[in-house]
């Protein structure tokens, strides 16, 4: 019967993934697996601590919802987390990786009693490369490959975002659609790559000059769209001047190799009571920057 015990324990602990059963108070009661140290650190000085002994208040009463949570319920859980070694009282010095961890967890409550209190069993895998992969595929669905801004299809998911919540707390957005006067100009006479970089500086100053919480985006070819959140229509105007002004003073020479300045034409226009699609909003904006162009260029025009 010992043999077969001392058979059990080498199995557990030669688990590649770390388990713990942990009580409902938080307690350690137990720490298995999880031996290979260019994944994990070692759970075992954790024995006979508490969650709150380790960890931030925050992530150790997170921990404690979902313990109970299991329990509650009495069946498997499954959930995604984030973890570092920063975040683990007693890991300096151990051997393990230092960057923070995504692990996906499985949370199963056991029948027993453990000293009195009900338990789960919560197996810990490491999920860190295939969750930076999703992100990583997640911004080239996002992104524009050349400049590096939002693409078009991100435009119209946060456009939608900003429309719901206009609608529900009537916060205020507005949208600008500018694009670069002659940009034909500049392909025709230095090459389309001079002409990407061009593109790119734009993207770059456009994003240096908005604020923090506003989106960039690229409409298409050589017209880029920026959403502002809780502004107006008459601060919105207020900003795209700045860009058109700060842009017409720019000389483009080191990407050009010859003296070069280019400006810009601006379309403006903010949510409305009626707009129901965020279409509306850009058909609003595009009109206006028809308009601006039909004036002459190198000016903004709201259509609010």
């Amino acid at each position: 019967m010992n043999d077969n015990n001392d058979l059990l324990l080498e199995i557990l602990t030669a688990l590649p993934d770390p388990a713990f059963v942990l009580t409902e108070s938080g307690r350690y009661a137990m720490t298995l697996g999880g031996t290979d140290t260019r994944y994990y650190h070692s759970g075992t000085q954790l024995l006979n601590l508490t969650l709150h002994d380790v960890m931030p208040a925050t992530k150790a009463d997170w921990f404690l919802k979902e313990i109970r949570r299991a329990l509650q319920d009495q069946r498997l859980h499954i959930l995604q987390y984030s973890l570092s070694d920063s975040e683990v009282k007693g890991l300096d010095g151990e051997p393990g990786p230092r960057e923070e961890l995504w692990f996906e967890a499985s949370i199963q409550p056991i029948s027993s009693l453990i000293d009195g209190e009900r338990a789960v069993i919560w197996v810990a895998r490491n999920i860190t490369e295939s969750h930076q992969l999703r992100l990583k595929l997640q911004q080239q669905a996002e992104l524009d490959e050349l400049t590096g801004t939002y693409n078009r299809r991100k435009l119209m998911e946060i456009l939608r975002g900003q429309l719901s919540g206009f609608q529900r707390y009537k916060h205020p957005f507005a949208l600008i659609i500018l694009d670069v006067d002659y940009f034909k100009t500049i392909n025709d006479r230095f090459g389309h790559l001079i002409g990407d970089e061009v593109l790119r500086r734009i993207a770059e100053h456009c994003g240096s000059g908005l604020r923090e919480h506003d989106m960039l985006c690229r409409y298409g070819g050589e017209e880029f769209a920026a959403v502002l959140p809780h502004t107006s229509g008459t601060e919105a105007m207020r900003l795209a001047e700045r860009l058109r002004d700060s842009i017409a003073k720019l000389d483009f020479a080191d990407c050009a190799r010859a003296p070069c300045t280019l400006s810009i034409s601006a379309g403006i226009s903010a949510c409305r009571d009626d707009d129901r699609e965020a279409e509306t909003l850009l058909q609003r904006a595009d009109e206006a920057l028809y308009q601006a162009k039909g004036l002459g260029r190198n000016r903004v025009v709201a259509n609010l």
